[in-house]
């Protein structure tokens, strides 16, 4: 990427960055090759462009929402899914997006002097203290700097970077105690006491890829009739609203394009005409994630017995945040299930797929898209550690799926995908017991080889699932698509484990009495775990020509003729 030069003078002299202009956002052309465009320039050559590319994939994501909530508000839609498709077999689609930030261009500017971008003009502690960079930058781990590139500290930002993190940081800074500013009523002896992380933070967040960026921007632009989604005629993004204050302004999100701006953080930069080299950053406006699957589509929803319980409501639905030791594959159930399958009755469902993917699955149903079409599902999140003040761990990941899982009529395709994903991760637990009688036989620590093995056999299964799944798009039976894939499993498991018994040494061969749970005595060798292994496997596999499986079942209870006699 290109560096983008300093800023200009504007009128009096005053500084200048206009977002609108100035490159500042990265690309990944269709070539192959980076860039950095301004706002301007990612609306006019979005078909030449293959993603954004952020510093973090949290940082793309947050600006895939920021042009989200350009689209929406310069296009004032769609409407309806016939004005959505519309825009898709229009080339030029996004042409009123120019004249849009040319009539908005004062706040799009980074620098302006009393409305800068995503910023509070004047913004200061009673220390009028300025602060490291490091408190916007992502990557720099606070008080472990030593896996960054930037270590020990961010000194200076060009006005391009400084920009990407000024939308990040609304989206996911950490919580915390922070520094309290000038009139903002919260401040309690100098500070304010965590309110939570940014938005995005407390999502797992979901958004659909395209060929193109204008496909993924239009692929992820809502109808305004979407069931399911509440939308206002008074929602507008953050530029469209007065500018903040120090403190709160203590109200409701609106709808998609105040969500996506949404301004969790006051935040100031302080810079010279070369760059940024500080920043005063405080808390913003609050927003509790309770049962907002009405407004926010980007994230999956999981009810909360806890929260109906403390509430005396129900139901209630959180974000279901990404796990960064699940692969995507592992949890398509969240992706693909349908708010009408409840479990029966008028029962509400456990779980809600995202918004964005309700939104495809209606684009495939009434035909916008071809049934037996690919589409591919980027999921990113954060894991917070020590009461969120810290970002342990940044969740990227993406599963290329066909849509026909998504449709809403015919939900047999979702279902066996589900059933597979789920029977791949029996095939590993069993895997995973295997390594555990292993270890008993020779009378070794159980966790780390039962770890080892389970970790491995996903890592086996992780790719032949992705094809598998890829693949049944041209389906015509599921059901034989599936079965299929049981025998995958059976195969690539079996031979994972041969190699734990072939590595398992004499002395399981050999064997020993150990002690179960129930204080039981049994004896347990390599033959015997094998036979169980196998059983367990095939009657999990509906394997026809299942062997014996020596008698034990799904707990710590052994064999008959293990037991040993008192």
């Amino acid at each position: 990427m290109t560096e983008p030069p300093a800023a200009a003078a504007g009128a009096e002299g005053a500084l200048s960055f206009d977002l609108t202009s100035r490159p500042w956002i990265g690309v990944l052309r269709c070539n192959g090759s980076e860039d950095e465009l301004s706002l301007s320039e990612v609306f006019a050559q979005a078909d030449d462009l293959r993603q954004i590319v952020g510093d973090l994939a949290t940082q793309e994501f947050a600006l895939v929402r920021l042009l989200l909530a350009v689209a929406h508000d310069a296009l004032d839609g769609p409407d309806d899914a016939e004005d959505w498709g519309e825009l898709w077999e229009d080339p030029d689609c996004f042409a009123p997006v120019q004249a849009y930030l040319a009539q908005h261009r004062d706040r799009f500017d980074l620098l302006h002097s009393t409305a800068p971008f995503m910023q509070t003009a004047g913004l200061r502690t009673a220390k009028d203290e300025v602060f490291s960079l490091n408190r916007i930058v992502a990557d720099v781990p606070a008080g472990d700097p030593f896996f960054s590139a930037r270590m020990p500290d961010v000194d200076r930002l060009s006005f391009a970077e400084a920009a990407r993190w000024v939308v990040h940081v609304h989206a996911y800074d950490t919580s915390g105690i922070k520094t309290g500013m000038v009139d903002d009523k919260r401040v309690k002896g100098g500070k304010v006491y965590p309110l939570g992380t940014g938005w995005a933070g407390g999502l797992g967040g979901v958004f659909v890829e395209g060929k193109t960026l204008r496909e993924t921007l239009l692929l992820n632009l809502v109808a305004a009739d979407t069931e399911g989604l509440r939308f206002s005629p008074d929602d507008l993004p953050a530029w469209r609203r007065k500018p903040c204050g120090p403190g709160s302004d203590e109200r409701s999100a609106t709808g998609l394009r105040d969500l996506y701006t949404w301004q969790s953080r006051r935040v100031r930069l302080h810079c010279d005409a070369d760059g940024v080299h500080g920043v005063v950053l405080g808390y913003g406006d609050p927003l509790a994630s309770r049962n907002m699957h009405d407004q926010e589509p980007m994230t999956s929803w999981r009810r909360s017995p806890a929260q109906e319980k403390k509430l005396g409501q129900s139901p209630v639905y959180l974000p279901l945040e990404h796990d960064p030791a699940r692969s995507a594959w592992r949890g398509i159930a969240a992706l693909v299930a349908d708010r009408l399958e409840s479990g029966g009755g008028s029962e509400a469902a456990p779980r809600l797929r995202p918004g964005i993917l309700e939104w495809v699955a209606r684009l495939v149903t009434d035909r916008h898209l071809p049934r037996h079409s690919l589409i591919r599902t980027r999921l990113v999140g954060v894991s917070y550690g020590t009461q969120q003040s810290v970002i342990d761990e940044v969740v990227d990941d993406r599963l290329e799926m066909p849509v026909v899982l998504l449709h809403q009529q015919d939900r047999k395709y979702a279902q066996q995908a589900v059933a597979a994903a789920e029977e791949a991760d029996r095939a590993v637990r069993i895997l995973g017991d295997l390594a555990t009688d292993l270890a008993r036989a020779v009378g070794s620590e159980e966790e780390g080889p039962k770890s080892a093995a389970r970790t491995t056999g996903f890592d086996a299964l992780e790719y032949p699932y992705r094809q598998w799944l890829a693949e049944m798009a041209k389906a015509s039976d599921p059901f034989e698509h599936r079965q299929a894939w049981q025998r995958e499993v059976r195969g690539t498991v079996n031979r994972l484990g041969d190699r734990l018994i072939a590595a398992a040494g004499d002395a399981a061969w050999e064997g020993r009495v150990y002690t179960d749970r129930k204080n039981v005595t049994h004896w347990l060798n390599t033959g015997l775990a094998d036979r169980w292994f196998r059983g367990r496997l095939a009657r999990e596999l509906a394997d026809p020509d299942a062997a014996d499986s020596g008698g034990r079942p799904d707990t710590d209870q052994p064999a008959t003729e293990a037991k040993v006699q008192a």
